[in-house]
C-alpha cells in the first residue's frame, strides 16, 4: 500500500497529479497552517507575456488551518479566472472541451478554500482517468508532531510505502519510518516537454511548472500518459 500526503493546492503543477496517481492512497493535508501566496490558494497559467497568476482571495488569520480559510467573495476573482483562461487558452486544441468543466466550478458558490481546491483536485482526477483513493487529513486521528503524524497516516491506511516530496528527507525524521517499517519514496519529477499554446514566434519558449489547465487544454486526453511519462517517482 502506497500513502502520499500533500497540503490542498489550488489548481495544482504537473507533479503533484503524478504523485496522486503513484499512490494507492492521497490524503489531502487540511489541518495544517496555512500559507498565503505560495501554491494554497494561487497558480500560474501562460500567457502571451508569458505567465499569469491565478489567485483565489483569501480572509485569513495568521496560524489559521487550512480547511479553516475563507474565501473573499467581495473580489469578482471567479469571473476574472474565467476570463484568463479564456483568453489565454481559447485557441488550444481542447478548450471547447473543458470549457463547461471550468465554468461548472468557477460559477459555484464557494465559501472556503479547501473546497474548491479540493474540488478541482478530485475532479481533474476524474477527467485524467486517476483511480487513486483521496482523503482529508482533519478525518483521521494522529500526531501534531510533523513526522509522527505522516507516519500515524501510514498506519491508519496500512500503508508500508510513503511518497515523499523532494525536500520530504530535510525536514523529515527518518528513523520514525525506519521503526514503523515504511519504506520512504522520494519524488524526483521530470517536468516533460509538450506542444504548448504559442501566441507569437517571439514567445514560443516552453513554460514549465505551470497549472495542470496548461497541458490539459494542450493535449487533453493524452494529458495523463504526458505527465505519468516523467518518472515521476524514483
Amino acid at each position: 500500500m502506497i500513502i502520499s500526503v500533500h497540503q490542498p493546492q489550488f489548481l495544482p503543477w504537473l507533479g503533484y497529479f503524478d504523485k496522486i496517481n503513484s499512490s494507492d492512497v492521497f490524503v489531502l493535508l487540511d489541518d495544517v497552517q496555512f500559507k498565503k501566496n505560495e501554491w494554497q490558494n494561487r497558480n500560474r497559467i501562460k500567457t502571451a507575456q508569458e505567465e499569469q497568476w491565478l489567485t483565489v482571495p483569501v480572509l485569513h488569520i495568521f496560524g489559521q488551518k487550512i480547511c479553516d480559510v475563507k474565501i473573499n467573495n467581495n473580489e469578482n476573482w471567479k469571473k476574472k479566472h474565467l476570463n484568463a483562461i479564456a483568453l489565454n487558452y481559447s485557441k488550444t486544441p481542447f478548450y471547447q472541451d473543458y470549457r463547461d468543466f471550468f465554468e461548472k466550478i468557477y460559477t459555484q458558490d464557494w465559501e472556503t478554500l479547501y473546497e474548491i481546491n479540493s474540488c478541482f483536485i478530485i475532479e481533474l482526477c476524474k477527467i485524467l482517468g486517476i483511480k487513486t483513493k483521496i482523503v482529508k487529513s482533519s478525518d483521521y486521528e494522529k500526531s501534531e508532531e510533523p513526522t509522527q503524524r505522516l507516519v500515524d497516516l501510514c498506519k491508519t491506511f496500512k500503508a508500508d510505502t510513503y511518497i515523499s516530496g523532494a525536500d520530504g528527507p530535510q525536514y523529515m525524521n527518518m528513523d520514525s519510518f525506519n521503526e514503523a517499517n515504511i519504506n520512504i519514496i522520494v519524488q524526483s519529477y521530470n517536468h516533460p516537454k509538450y506542444q504548448q499554446n504559442n501566441f507569437s514566434k517571439k514567445n514560443d519558449k516552453f513554460l514549465s511548472h505551470m497549472s495542470i489547465i496548461d497541458l490539459l487544454l494542450n493535449c487533453g486526453s493524452e494529458t495523463l500518459k504526458i505527465l505519468s511519462n516523467a518518472k515521476g517517482a524514483a
